[in-house]
C-alpha cells in the first residue's frame, strides 16, 4: 500500500508539472479532506498507509486538480470570513480579497445591535450576506441572484450556518422590481471585460460560471444597470459597496451623479483599489 508521504510526493510531481502554484499544499488539502482529518495529521504521520480504494480516490482528485480545477470545487466548500461555505458550479468561488467588502461595511456600522436591513445583489453562494449577518446579530438580509441553482446553494449555506431565519433569497435581476429600502447593500458583480477572460488563470477561466465573470466589452455593463437603481434601494444615509476590477474605480465613479453620493475607495490586501463605497447623502 502507498504511504501518505509517497502519495503526496507523487501528487506534488503531477501538480507541479501541470503548473499548479502550490502543489504540495494542494495535495495535502485534498488528501486530508478525503480522510476527514487535519493537514497536520498528514504531515505528522508520513508512514501511514492508504487503503487501495482510498489511494485510487486520491489519485482521481489529483487528476482533477492537475486539470486546474480549484481545490474548493473538488472538495465542495471554501472558507470565507472564518465561515465554511458550500460552493457549486453555479456560484463564484469566494476569495479572500472580497472580505474587504465585509470589513469596510462593518467599519461604517456604529451600532452592531441595530436591526439593519441588508441587500446582496448577485448573491451567489451567499458568502457576503451571511458573513455580514454573522457580525450583525439583529440584522436581516435579502440575497438576489438570477440563477435558481445558485440560490439553492445560498439557502443551504444559510441553513448550515444557522442564519435561515434572518436570510431570504429570491430569484431576480439585480434590484429590478424591489420595493423595499435597505440600510446596507453589498455587491460583487461581474466586471471582467469579455476579451480578457481567456487570459485569466485556468482556475477562473475554466471553472467559474461565466455569467459571474463577464462584464461586457469594458467590464462595466453591470454597473450601468445597478447604479441607477441605488436611489430607490437605499435609505437616506444608506451605504452600498461594490467590488470592481483593477483600474475601474474612476470609470465607475463617472457613472454617478455628484450631488447624490459620497464616494470612498477601498483597497485590498495587496494595496490595490478593490471596491467602491457609496453613501447616499442625507
Amino acid at each position: 500500500m502507498t504511504s501518505f508521504a509517497e502519495a503526496i510526493a507523487a501528487a506534488e510531481r503531477l501538480l507541479r508539472a501541470a503548473g499548479v502554484a502550490e502543489p504540495r499544499r494542494d495535495a495535502r488539502l485534498l488528501l486530508a479532506d478525503l480522510l476527514a482529518c487535519d493537514v497536520s495529521t498528514i504531515i505528522a504521520w508520513p508512514e501511514r498507509r492508504l487503503a487501495r480504494e482510498v489511494a485510487a480516490a486520491f489519485e482521481a482528485r489529483v487528476r482533477r486538480r492537475a486539470a486546474r480545477e480549484p481545490v474548493s470545487r473538488i472538495v465542495g466548500r471554501r472558507e470565507f470570513w472564518s465561515l465554511t461555505f458550500l460552493v457549486s458550479p453555479d456560484t463564484l468561488d469566494p476569495r479572500p480579497d472580497s472580505e474587504v467588502l465585509v470589513a469596510a461595511l462593518l467599519e461604517e456600522v456604529l451600532d452592531r445591535q441595530a436591526p439593519l436591513r441588508l441587500l446582496d445583489l448577485g448573491t451567489g453562494s451567499g458568502c457576503l450576506l451571511l458573513a455580514l449577518l454573522s457580525e450583525l446579530p439583529k440584522a436581516k438580509g435579502l440575497g438576489i441572484d438570477c440563477s435558481a441553482a445558485a440560490l439553492e446553494t445560498a439557502q443551504k449555506n444559510a441553513e448550515r450556518l444557522g442564519f435561515e431565519a434572518r436570510a431570504e433569497f429570491r430569484l431576480g435581476n439585480w434590484g429590478e422590481g424591489l420595493t423595499e429600502r435597505f440600510d446596507l447593500l453589498v455587491c460583487n458583480p461581474p466586471y471582467v471585460p469579455e476579451e480578457e477572460i481567456a487570459e485569466l488563470e485556468p482556475e477562473v477561466a475554466r471553472w467559474e460560471p461565466r455569467r459571474a465573470l463577464t462584464g461586457g466589452a469594458d467590464g462595466l455593463e453591470a454597473y450601468r444597470i445597478l447604479l441607477p437603481q441605488l436611489e430607490h434601494l437605499l435609505e437616506r444615509g444608506g451605504r452600498a459597496i461594490f467590488e470592481h476590477g483593477l483600474g475601474q474605480a474612476e470609470a465607475i465613479e463617472d457613472l454617478l451623479p455628484e450631488d447624490t453620493w459620497s464616494k470612498r475607495r477601498i483597497r485590498d490586501l495587496a494595496g490595490h483599489d478593490r471596491a467602491l463605497m457609496l453613501t447616499r447623502r442625507e
